[in-house]
């Protein structure tokens, strides 16, 4: 059996005791994974994230205030790159991040096992949100989606019979990795990542987040219609 992929972990807070402490905790996790950059502003963030390539990056939510979506949008500049907030207790600047690519939030009262978990599982490409995120979340979509369906439908009209596959059965599994999903279409993960890029093109959506909403917001369950 292959080894798995060592998680590759950068940490972005402006709080350099957090900093060490945080390295410290992920770095014990070795072999499974590693921090291999840290950074406590944005503009040294920008450069080394693109000079060490992490798996994931750990994002404090003090460092996003007013310029929250560009920052997270730049962190994961349309790579395999996944963004995992450190958020408060309160404030919406994590559900802004999230809205513009972060895959999650991990509040700052959890234990470092929690951390631990929610990095893997944003690893494998699933979503790390609680029940009351994702409720802000779905309240703060529908708010700005309310536009006429119409142009929305034309979408997901303009997608293939496969794309069309790969929304549905992501709709019923929404928690699922590309893994999972993969198996689920029974097509390569290399493939299924294609058809998401291609599909997030066509519907003007940044991230699964979006798109299921999307999707539920037309009605698409996980059953195929009749061609």
């Amino acid at each position: 059996m292959p080894e798995q992929q060592q998680i590759r972990v950068m940490i972005v807070d402006a709080h350099r005791i957090v900093l060490s402490g945080l390295k410290r905790l992920i770095d014990d996790e070795k072999p499974r994974m590693e921090v291999v950059a840290t950074a406590s502003q944005r503009d040294t963030a920008l450069e080394l994230v693109h000079k060490t390539d992490p798996h994931v990056i750990l994002l404090d939510v003090g460092l996003l205030e007013e310029s929250a979506p560009q920052f997270v949008m730049d962190l994961v500049n349309a790579s395999d790159r996944r963004v995992l907030i450190l958020g408060a207790t309160k404030g919406n600047h994590h559900e802004l991040a999230i809205l513009h690519g972060a895959c999650g939030v991990v509040r700052k009262d959890e234990s470092p096992e929690i951390l631990l978990k929610a990095i893997s599982k944003v690893h494998d490409g699933q979503l790390w949100l609680d029940r009351s995120t994702t409720g802000r979340l779905f309240v703060e979509l529908s708010r700005r989606k309310s536009l006429v369906q119409d142009p929305d439908r034309r979408k997901i009209e303009s997608l293939t019979s496969r794309e069309q596959d790969v929304v549905r059965t992501l709709v019923t599994r929404p928690g699922a990795d590309n893994k999972t999903l993969a198996s689920s279409l029974h097509i390569g993960e290399h493939t299924l990542r294609n058809h998401l890029s291609r599909i997030y093109d066509k519907l003007g959506v940044p991230n699964r987040v979006e798109l299921y909403v999307f999707a539920q917001r037309l009605g698409l369950n996980g059953q195929s219609e009749k061609r």
